[in-house]
């Protein structure tokens, strides 16, 4: 019995001791770094204990507008290159053998009603345009390579007779003064001077002459004389291959006449268009022949 009393008595004094440590670890915090706040270890009652503690209030936090969808770019279209600009070939001015084939081809195409003088005057200039309005293309009047592309592509290389026409006009038929000898012979009805030696036609060519104000005179006169490089003293202007059949009144070479066509008149001289014409009959005719002017 004895050994059993001293068991229990044991026993007992380990328990108390058990609470008596229990009760000094009961006044202590503890600080958990993880867990957010600190947790006070409870002494009360077990009726007070039997409560579950209250449920930790969450921290608010400042909601953030949500971010807007950025928009999407629009791709830039790349910008039409512009075509640069053709270098022109023939313009308002220009002189020679291309400008005549340019002119003979236009009057292929129905573009140029004039005989090819080898200059580029407004005549030309509207028939480019006009060219160029039926193709499609800007009106400049002036010729680059797109426009004689377009040009060559619908024409054949003029002949020398589409180059040289010996004239714009069939000649009238001749003043029987004109028949017999040397005499030059000038129409005002077709509007041509046809040189001729002893009835046969040497040289045909297209003439205007003065206006109402400033008529030609008609009848059959002779060669004065003659002046390769005149310049006239009343009106100062040129007058090349001059030659003279009554007083001041001549035949010549007219650059006007070459650009402007009959839009133009003389001041009572016969006007001629095309110098290589002239000039021959100019070296060929001598002072005495004849120069009749009929109707």
């Amino acid at each position: 019995m004895r050994g059993r009393g001293a068991t229990a008595v044991r026993g007992a004094a380990v328990s108390a001791a058990v609470l008596l440590t229990a009760g000094a670890l009961a006044a202590c915090e503890v600080k958990d770094g993880a867990s957010g706040p600190s947790v006070r270890i409870s002494t009360a009652p077990q009726k007070a204990a039997g409560k579950p503690p209250p449920a930790p209030v969450p921290l608010q936090t400042k909601r953030s507008a949500p971010a807007r969808p950025a928009q999407p770019t629009r791709p830039q279209q790349p910008k039409a290159a512009q075509p640069a600009a053709q270098a022109v070939r023939m313009a308002p001015g220009a002189r020679g053998a291309n400008v005549r084939e340019l002119q003979a081809r236009l009057r292929q195409l129905g573009h140029f009603d004039r005989n090819p003088t080898g200059y580029y005057g407004p005549v030309t200039a509207g028939s480019v345009s006009a060219f160029q309005q039926r193709r499609g293309m800007a009106r400049t009047g002036k010729v680059t390579d797109a426009v004689l592309s377009a040009l060559r592509a619908r024409t054949h290389q003029p002949t020398r007779t589409e180059l040289h026409p010996p004239t714009s006009r069939p000649p009238a038929a001749p003043d029987p003064r004109c028949t017999t000898g040397r005499a030059l012979c000038i129409s005002k009805t077709s509007r041509t001077a046809v040189w001729m030696v002893d009835g046969t036609v040497r040289t045909a060519m297209d003439v205007r002459f003065g206006s109402a104000y400033t008529p030609t005179r008609e009848g059959q006169f002779k060669v004065d004389f003659k002046s390769r490089h005149h310049r006239s003293t009343l009106y100062d202007s040129p007058m090349p291959y001059a030659m003279f059949f009554s007083r001041g009144q001549a035949v010549h070479y007219s650059s006007d006449f070459a650009a402007r066509g009959y839009a133009g008149a003389s001041h009572g001289c016969v006007n001629v268009r095309d110098k290589k014409k002239i000039a021959k009959v100019f070296a060929e005719i001598r002072p005495g022949d004849k120069v009749v002017v009929y109707k």
